[in-house]
């Protein structure tokens, strides 16, 4: 179904050169359009020529072309032959929903990787070292299992400020901030099963020290 919200002339000239369509070719679709909102619905090439400049040969060649590739067509209604610009309208409001989801896309992936990159930068400046693979890769899972940037610092902060600096311990941080969200909001709580279903993985990783000493809760 084709959007009412969407203005078609403006997707048109939006996208008419990725579609390949000539300048010509524009201003016959155009007015084809134009004719059709005046209440004529069977377009042909003399009587486009009535309202622009350029001739019959030129405008039956565009007409030809526009069919050909599919951007017009003719549709019998009744006992009726209609012109209709619905292959267009159709194909250009593809284009539209495929580039919004693109750009969408593109947005969540930048916000992301912003995220990501702010974590690095606070924790290499709060641990004042730069970061291992295993912990960059530690932290991404952290982003995917929907912490903000501003959580997984705090809970570095609060780490520190307690003395443990191990990969642990942050995790510990944002397990308990997560039951405690929970029970405020539901009662109870519901932990991500992806922390069970990787415990064994994140003690494995903790066995990497972020620093020379080991906090106590990791010996």
């Amino acid at each position: 179904m084709i959007s009412e919200a969407i203005d078609f002339r403006f997707l048109l000239l939006e996208n008419y050169k990725k579609l390949k369509i000539r300048e010509d070719e524009l201003a016959v679709i155009f007015m084809i359009d134009h004719l059709i909102g005046q209440g004529n619905p069977f377009i042909t090439a003399d009587l486009l020529s009535l309202k622009m400049t350029l001739d019959v040969k030129t405008i039956d060649k565009c007409l030809a072309g526009l069919l050909t590739r599919g951007f017009i067509e003719y549709v019998t209604q009744g006992k009726k032959t209609v012109t209709s610009l619905n292959p267009l309208k159709e194909k250009l409001y593809r284009e539209f929903q495929m580039s919004s989801s693109f750009e969408e896309n593109s947005s969540k992936s930048d916000k992301v990787k912003e995220m990501i990159n702010n974590i690095y930068s606070e924790f290499e400046k709060l641990l004042s070292r730069p970061l291992s693979q295993v912990e960059f890769s530690r932290i991404r899972e952290w982003v995917s299992y929907g912490y903000s940037d501003e959580t997984i610092i705090n809970a570095l902060k609060e780490a520190i400020s307690k003395g443990k600096k191990s990969l642990r311990s942050v995790d510990k941080i944002l397990v308990s901030w997560s039951e405690r969200e929970d029970i405020e909001k539901e009662g109870h709580t519901s932990l991500n099963q992806n922390w069970d279903k990787n415990l064994e993985e994140t003690i494995k990783i903790a066995k990497t020290p972020w620093l020379d000493q080991l906090d106590d809760d990791d010996k």
